[in-house]
């Protein structure tokens, strides 16, 4: 088949899908997902929702068969897997991505640091205080220690599996539509932090990237999440974006796997606040997309107390968990942040 007749192809496919479904990844929610059924064919023809052993057929005859034609057309002469698993996509969806794999990306359960939000395993959970405390205050030993230059960081999922391989598609392989998703998953952090702001309107700041990396990609994932989580709610009410006001002026490497001399010197003076006015006195929501050692947020935090900011908050898509066992003889990351209140 010719060029041109796929293309034509593609056009009435996809014309069909936007006039008579409603199937999109933006209309995805962690919350919903595990509520949502698979989009399967019926020995009929038309598109049916499968939920568990109960099957719901569209309503309107006209649209059931119209979007039963537009997606079998399209997988027809367009077959596409799943990016993440590999299994058929047997709907449209500007996401190449699975309901099952979306499905699969939970929310962090179990006791959480209440300041950095890293996982607590030990029985032993302790306040600032140094008695032993309820779950919901209880810090980390690395917290304990020292009081990170924020007030509160929080991730809605695990750094790992579909989740990080979602958050690559969106950075690495060009696939926008994957920060709708990854934009509900940041405004449900976001809501943990709610009860925390006490200003009628808090500073949404995306960590930025080099101008350099930001050439080549093409865009700041942390911004185009940011924007996405945003439109969830009416009017953006209590949040105003600024994506300028930080800015990297010196390219770093990755964290991971550096030592504390190394860190130490692979992210100072990497940032600055460009316009320090905007900043004094007010509340900052300080967003990326993975939270990993947390040197990163820290740096940034500390120059944005340094500015004048009254408060720092920080919300991501995912965190790195560590183990008991790194998390106790994680030195290189004290003596950072130690590094940091210094020069502060």
């Amino acid at each position: 088949m010719c060029t041109k007749v796929k293309r034509t192809f593609a056009v009435v496919a996809r014309g069909l899908l936007r006039r008579y479904t409603e199937k999109d990844s933006s209309s995805w929610s962690p919350a919903a997902a595990a509520g949502r059924g698979r989009i399967v064919f019926s020995s009929n023809g038309t598109l049916i929702r499968a939920t568990g052993t109960r099957v719901v057929a569209h309503n309107n005859p006209l649209v059931s068969w119209a979007s039963g034609i537009a997606a079998a057309l399209f997988a027809t002469l367009f077959p596409s897997d799943c990016r993440l698993c590999n299994a058929p996509l047997i709907n449209i969806s500007r996401l190449p991505v699975c309901e099952d794999c979306l499905g699969a990306m939970q929310p962090i359960r179990g006791g959480l640091c209440s300041i950095c939000g890293e996982r607590l395993v030990s029985p032993f959970a302790f306040s600032a205080e140094g008695h032993a405390s309820e779950i919901g205050d209880a810090l980390c030993g690395l917290c304990r220690r020292l009081e990170p230059p924020y007030v509160k960081a929080t991730a809605y999922g695990s750094y790992d599996s579909g989740l990080r391989e979602l958050i690559h598609l969106l950075k690495y392989n060009q696939v926008r539509p994957a920060a709708n998703v990854l934009g509900r998953m940041l405004m449900e952090a976001v809501e943990d932090l709610q009860p925390l702001f006490t200003a009628s309107e808090v500073l949404v700041v995306p960590v930025p990237l080099h101008s350099g990396k930001l050439r080549q990609r093409g865009f700041n994932q942390s911004e185009l999440i940011a924007r996405a989580a945003l439109k969830l709610k009416p009017g953006a009410a209590g949040f105003q974006l600024i994506p300028g006001l930080l800015e990297r002026r010196r390219e770093t490497k990755s964290q991971i796997g550096l030592s504390r001399h190394q860190r130490r010197e692979n992210i100072r003076g990497a940032f600055v606040v460009a316009r320090a006015h905007e900043v004094v006195g007010r509340e900052v929501l300080l967003v990326d997309d993975v939270f990993t050692t947390g040197t990163t947020v820290s740096e940034c935090a500390r120059i944005l107390r340094r500015a004048g900011a009254s408060k720092v908050f920080v919300a991501t898509v995912a965190r790195t968990l560590k183990t008991e066992a790194q998390h106790t003889i994680q030195e290189p990351e004290t003596e950072a942040r130690l590094a940091m209140a210094a020069a502060g």
